[in-house]
């Protein structure tokens, strides 16, 4: 309902920083500067000079600062009313899926107390996983998508400023192609990894997946850990066409039709649940307290 350009806008007035505003907002300062440069010239106004103590707002900056507040806190309390009056009407619950956030799990736990909430209706929403979809979507679930079921913990739910209630533990396993030496196996051991590349999300994603790491680096050098910065189809298709294994867990076992996915012989685990709003609206309370009464 109003140009986004304006939310990084005023981070960069109230930090008076490109660097510092990218901090807070989890993206990179070339991409800050891209944003007021596009705003800029949308409105045909200089909104910054640069002083030697940083960033300063000119005239328009402050006159804009002060309206653009008020645009969107208008902006979100109108999206409020609405999406309040919506669910008033139809009590829906909108699922985010994709295949790294598969809804099957959820609906299945959902169908054993469907009956005693005959109201309340579910409504798949597609996604395509990036980078930059995981962390407008998480960041803003209640808007587009009430819920999202995935793996998490403490250091993701902060990261990504959402929040999450705990379901099951998940087993980490490992995904490899359906033509790799390893396919033919329905359990793995840390010395079938020896010689292989492993494919696992970068240091400081989960403290689950780093306690598993510090294992491999400090007890079984002979595995190649390779950092990635997302789970997307992309490095699903790079898992399937060559011979990396590619951590996994058990939910996403019908992710890709070419990947197999098996557990191994050790003892880690991942929290998988509900990821959610902080400030979550009634009816996803509800929603929420249903399902953990279920589990």
């Amino acid at each position: 309902m109003y140009n986004l350009q304006l939310e990084t806008f005023i981070v960069v007035a109230d930090l008076g920083s490109f660097n510092k505003a990218a901090e807070a907002l989890y993206i990179t300062p070339p991409a800050v500067t891209k944003q007021i440069n596009l705003l800029e010239k949308d409105l045909g106004l200089k909104l910054f000079i640069r002083t030697h103590r940083g960033l300063a707002l000119t005239e328009a900056g402050k006159s804009l600062y002060k309206d653009a507040k008020y645009i969107i806190q208008y902006s979100k309390e109108s999206v409020e009313r609405a999406k309040k009056a919506m669910q008033e009407k139809d009590n829906l619950i909108r699922i985010g899926t994709s295949p790294m956030t598969p809804a099957a799990p959820l609906v299945k736990v959902w169908s054993k107390v469907q009956k005693e909430h005959p109201d309340i209706k579910l409504q798949m929403i597609p996604f395509m996983n990036s980078l930059e979809n995981a962390r407008e979507i998480l960041k803003n679930l209640g808007n587009n998508i009430d819920v999202v079921a995935g793996i998490f913990d403490e250091t993701m739910l902060r990261l990504r400023q959402c929040a999450g209630m705990e379901l099951s533990r998940q087993r980490i396993c490992c995904a490899v192609s359906v033509n790799h030496r390893l396919a033919e196996k329905d359990m793995l051991t840390f010395q079938d990894l020896y010689g292989e590349n492993f494919l696992m999300m970068h240091r400081g994603w989960s403290n689950y997946v780093d306690e598993l790491r510090d294992d491999i680096w400090k007890n079984h050098p002979q595995i190649h850990v390779t950092d990635f910065d997302v789970y997307s189809l992309d490095i699903f298709n790079q898992c399937q066409n060559s011979n990396d294994i590619l951590m996994a867990v058990e939910n996403w076992k019908e992710a890709h039709p070419l990947l197999k996915v098996i557990p191994v012989e050790w003892k880690y685990t991942i929290p998988f649940g509900i990821l959610y709003s902080p400030e979550p609206s009634d009816l996803v309370r509800r929603f929420l307290k249903a399902v953990k009464n279920a589990v």
